[in-house]
């Protein structure tokens, strides 16, 4: 078995897409999926991407993917990476391929200087918890994520003043 990572490239678009399909249904969010592969190649092959992904490889066959994009810390004073999604394959876990993804994403963040490298994750998803954990991780507890989106995000940008 061999276990290789690399950076998406044009034609991998679907099997992204099908990624994501398969993250969803693992958390339960199908119903907010809205992306296509055609909108993942937009935003990971524009010409000046503001979004990348990592696939993880076994045998040639991809079995994973991180997707991420760089951050700012205005208290560290450096850029940052956020992981926004992490998935592998149920039946090709237990062979390192979401480690060896956390593992380049920290590599990167070494070699550029960045500040930090962070993640959110469900909090009832305990194998996820346990997997992060073991690499290191630090669940903040303290922090709670904020959104706006849909008819919110559009009613927040039409407000007087903005």
């Amino acid at each position: 078995m061999t276990l290789s990572l690399r950076p998406a490239q044009p034609g991998d678009e679907a099997v992204i897409t099908e990624l994501i399909g398969a993250l969803a249904r693992y958390e339960r969010l199908e119903h907010a999926v809205e992306s296509t592969a055609g909108d993942i190649g937009a935003a990971l092959f524009a010409p000046n991407p503001r979004v990348f992904c990592d696939l993880a490889e076994v045998d040639g066959a991809i079995v994973g993917f991180a997707l991420w994009f760089y951050t700012f810390s205005t208290f560290r004073g450096r850029h940052g990476i956020y992981l926004e999604d992490l998935f592998v394959r149920p039946e090709a876990r237990r062979v390192g391929a979401g480690a060896a993804l956390l593992r380049g994403l920290a590599r990167r963040c070494s070699e550029e200087g960045l500040g930090r490298l962070e993640w959110s994750v469900l909090d009832w998803n305990a194998p996820a918890i346990d997997f992060y954990e073991a690499q290191g991780a630090q669940l903040l507890h303290d922090w709670i994520i904020c959104r706006v989106e849909g008819p919110e995000l559009v009613a927040l940008a039409r407000k007087a003043g903005a």
